[in-house]
């Protein structure tokens, strides 16, 4: 059930506040002490992004850039179910007349928006919580910092669904200690609470009865800037303790060793986790077959690829993988059988590993016309 939508409150010191209620309410907008405020606001629907939230954010965010007083931006929901759960699937799977083009638009645009928070050149705060996945994550990642607390819970699970981790997943999940970010994008897994800034994905922690005060308390700074800020959150956050270890601690020599981003191919994965043969090793199998066996062969490319990539790179890649992929058969498949009928028995095709060759896998990475391109500034 979700929880009531709590508004924050704020106390009576701060002043210059501006709020600005957007189109059907979606996204909230606040400007308090040279700090841009910024709401998700679609509790229902897990703060899914859609095109309306994309634009006026990305709008938002180039004003409060250039206005040469805003300070800093902090993002959140006014819920405590989810920060946002993704993009928009029903536009993605839309097969409307003019989809193609409403799709391309979106993504474009949301494109955009990840690339100008990943070059933003104001400190930007995100407070991740609840569930933070697919485009939550790149709505999050991309920025100064993340902030997690004990009901949050990411993942990138696109590989479930015939997709494959989005959204600036091939820069950030590449970049990540003990090849955690290989095993994250492949299996889906979920990290819970203090595991979030275990896996690196978190730059803080802080239990959700202190989030009001950490951002009063931003709020309050003469000058916020990018030292300032992190001050605050390091002074104040929960600090990591033998009481709050990894919960994958045990399991990283293996998630590093099997998980490598070099590693030939998936199916390497799939003989080495069965020779290691521990109930980790033999879970993370079961978990693989039910993935799409293409989405996990284009999810191991583009991580080798996007380590090697700067941001920019990594989101171009993945417009153009996202193009061939939207046209194909497992990302529609994968939604009927996970979101919309609910089997749970998507029928891949091709629907082994074996059955895919190296050539078709770099079909997805081909360029597309140069019209079609994605183009970042």
């Amino acid at each position: 059930m979700f929880r009531k939508i709590v508004q924050t409150q704020f106390s009576r010191f701060f002043s210059k506040r501006n709020i600005c209620v957007t189109q059907n309410n979606e996204i909230l907008f606040d400007y308090i002490n040279q700090a841009g405020i910024v709401q998700l606001n679609k509790p229902k629907t897990l703060n899914a992004l859609t095109h309306s939230m994309i634009k006026q954010l990305y709008s938002k965010m180039k004003q409060w850039e250039s206005d040469e007083k805003t300070q800093l931006i902090i993002i959140k929901s006014t819920g405590t179910k989810a920060f946002s759960a993704g993009g928009d699937l029903k536009i993605l799977t839309s097969t409307s007349l003019n989809s193609e083009n409403i799709r391309n638009n979106y993504l474009r645009d949301e494109y955009q928006l990840l690339y100008l928070i990943g070059t933003y050149k104001l400190p930007y705060v995100a407070l991740i919580n609840g569930i933070t996945m697919g485009g939550g994550c790149g709505l999050s990642i991309h920025g100064s910092f993340r902030i997690a607390t004990e009901i949050t819970t990411v993942a990138m699970p696109e590989t479930a669904i015939g997709l494959f981790p989005n959204a600036g997943g091939s820069y950030f999940l590449s970049r990540l200690s003990n090849n955690l970010g290989v095993f994250l994008g492949l299996t889906g897994h979920r990290l819970h609470g203090m595991d979030v800034l275990h896996a690196g994905i978190a730059t803080h922690f802080l239990p959700t009865n202190r989030l009001q005060e950490i951002e009063q308390k931003l709020l309050k700074l003469p000058k916020a800037d990018y030292n300032s800020i992190k001050n605050v959150l390091d002074e104040n956050t929960e600090l990591v303790t033998s009481k709050s270890s990894f919960s994958l601690q045990e399991q990283l020599p293996l998630i590093n060793r099997v998980f490598a981003i070099d590693t030939k191919n998936v199916e390497t994965i799939f003989e080495q986790l069965k020779s290691d043969g521990s109930t980790f090793a033999l879970k993370q199998i079961e978990i693989l077959k039910t993935k799409s066996p293409t989405s996990l062969k284009i999810t191991l490319e583009q991580l080798k690829r996007g380590k090697q990539f700067d941001l920019n790179e990594c989101l171009k890649m993945e417009y153009r993988i996202l193009h061939y992929v939207i046209h194909g058969h497992d990302f529609f498949e994968g939604v009927r059988a996970i979101l919309i009928d609910k089997d749970n028995k998507p029928q891949w095709k091709p629907n082994s590993l074996e059955n895919i060759s190296n050539q078709d896998i770099e079909y997805y990475f081909e360029k597309l016309s140069s019209n079609k391109e994605l183009q970042l500034s």
